[in-house]
């Protein structure tokens, strides 16, 4: 069962989402320092709340208080001279981003986008690591790629006409290209191995409008009835659509839960208490997420606890708005069962995290993403402390979005330092080529391990099948991980 798209009553114009390097800095003037105005709001506002401000000598107080500072911000555009100030970019922090089209970014909070609709994850084809092949996990219903007869598990192996290398799969995220689906695919101990053409495809992103409630579907199978919800990201103005079809869950009896984050890059911390309480339902007022920002900002070393409310939202006037509150639909399990790939990160870990402080979460998949920190949007509103849009400087329109703080669960268990969450049953995830097809069908090998972990039956043949091939480090990434926005955790509506 698809779920309908939602309809935003909103003209929607040029919001395609373009970071660059190499733009001017249109600092529209000084400010009394000296310092141009863009520039000293970059300084000023990662100063202020940048998590890692400490371990950055050129955010120090005493910086800011120097005669060399005007001269360093006056030296760089915006965009160098943000990166250039984050903490051991791109490792250590490689999740800090800045905008110069605040609109834009406050579509993306909203899951509208530029993009084709075709969601990828990418793989190196052999362990040379040179070569690379794309395999579509979901197709957006009405995109440009579902238009052109694009379907789950396709396999791409080529891109504008040559085949994808690590030199050249961003091709595959610009604004007009063309792939190729291989006619027959077979994984053999040497690696992923395609030949012929199925068909080649031209795609031209638009502007889309996606829906993160993408599937669900019940099983009855040995008495058990089980639900199976594939949920794609954390976007606040679908909590209506997300906590209805819990209630259709509860309508179906489903007493065990298949929770499908594979795709699921994150978004809004909200959303994410949200799911928690329809999944368990039984710690109401309990904390869910503990944050910890950095030392000027300790007052903000806050919980979020579980409620049995959920707030919506529409998209309106380019904000998110509340539109009022449901009363959340819990399905009241002690158990659930998640699905893990490389692409599941920030608020789909906190998720994982949050529900093991009370319930058991039996993880299928591969490991996650790994990220346990989180962010806030940033204007320049000084006056605010740079945290309010309605007071933010009109003669500009750049916009931060910086690590703020990172996050715990409610039993502030600590994180992993290095990497994800690893999975409790591992699949190896080039047993996919060739296997899955549209949601639900128990071919994926994830979802039929559940499955027979729940009803102590094999569902499918590729319950426990395993690829001819193996590479540790094989994941490149999924649209999601490439875009700066893709792997975001917010906390919404961000107010003293």
């Amino acid at each position: 069962m698809m779920i309908n798209k939602k309809t935003i009553g909103v003209i929607l114009t040029t919001l395609f989402l373009a970071v660059s390097c190499n733009r001017s800095d249109d600092s529209g003037g000084d400010t009394q320092t000296g310092a141009k105005q863009i520039n000293n709001f970059v300084w000023k506002g990662l100063n202020s709340w940048y998590y890692w401000q400490k371990d950055v000598a050129n955010l120090s107080d005493n910086f800011g208080n120097s005669n060399q500072y005007v001269n360093y911000v006056n030296s760089k555009n915006p965009d160098d001279l943000f990166y250039g100030l984050l903490n051991d970019y791109p490792n250590t922090d490689r999740f800090s981003w800045i905008v110069d089209d605040v609109e834009a970014l406050q579509q993306q909070f909203s899951g509208i986008s530029k993009d084709s609709g075709m969601n990828l994850s990418l793989y190196y084809k052999d362990t040379g690591k040179v070569n690379v092949v794309g395999i579509i996990n979901y197709v957006v219903p009405d995109s440009p790629a579902a238009k052109a007869g694009l379907e789950r598990g396709d396999v791409i192996d080529k891109v504008n006409g040559i085949a994808i290398t690590a030199s050249n799969y961003q091709q595959l995220f610009s604004d007009n290209f063309s792939v190729s689906v291989a006619e027959n695919v077979s994984v053999t101990s040497s690696g992923v191995v395609t030949s012929g053409e199925k068909k080649k495809v031209n795609l031209a992103p638009v502007v889309l409008e996606e829906n993160p409630v993408a599937y669900y579907q019940k099983y009855e199978i040995n008495g058990k009835k089980i639900g199976y919800l594939v949920y794609n990201g954390f976007q606040s103005i679908y909590n209506d659509e997300l906590n209805a079809v819990f209630a259709q869950m509860k309508k179906d009896g489903v007493k065990d839960l298949v929770l499908d984050l594979r795709y699921n890059g994150g978004g809004s911390v909200e959303s994410a208490v949200a799911l928690g309480q329809m999944v368990t339902g039984n710690f109401t007022g309990s904390p869910y997420v503990i944050y910890d920002f950095n030392d000027k900002h300790n007052k903000y070393d806050d919980t979020d606890n579980l409620s049995d409310k959920v707030n919506t939202y529409n998209f309106v006037n380019g904000q998110t708005q509340n539109s009022g509150s449901q009363v959340i639909n819990s399905l009241g399990l002690s158990k659930v069962y998640v699905l893990t790939s490389g692409g599941t990160a920030s608020a789909s870990e906190l998720t994982i995290k949050g529900l093991r402080a009370y319930i058991n979460v039996v993880t299928v998949g591969a490991e996650t993403y790994g990220k346990f920190v989180g962010s806030i949007t940033l204007y320049d509103s000084p006056s605010s402390d740079y945290t309010s849009y309605s007071g933010r400087n009109t003669s500009h329109k750049w916009a931060m979005q910086p690590i703020v703080f990172s996050y715990y669960n409610g039993k502030k268990e600590a994180n992993p330092t290095k990497g994800g969450i690893s999975p409790d049953y591992t699949i190896d995830s080039f047993s996919y080529f060739g296997t899955i097809k549209q949601f639900g069908n128990t071919s994926d090998p994830a979802l039929a391990k559940a499955l027979e972990i729940i009803t102590g039956t094999k569902v499918a043949r590729t319950s426990t099948q395993k690829s001819a091939f193996s590479l540790y480090d094989g994941f490149l990434g999924t649209n999601k991980t490439f875009k700066k926005f893709g792997t975001e955790m917010y906390i919404e509506n961000f107010k003293k």
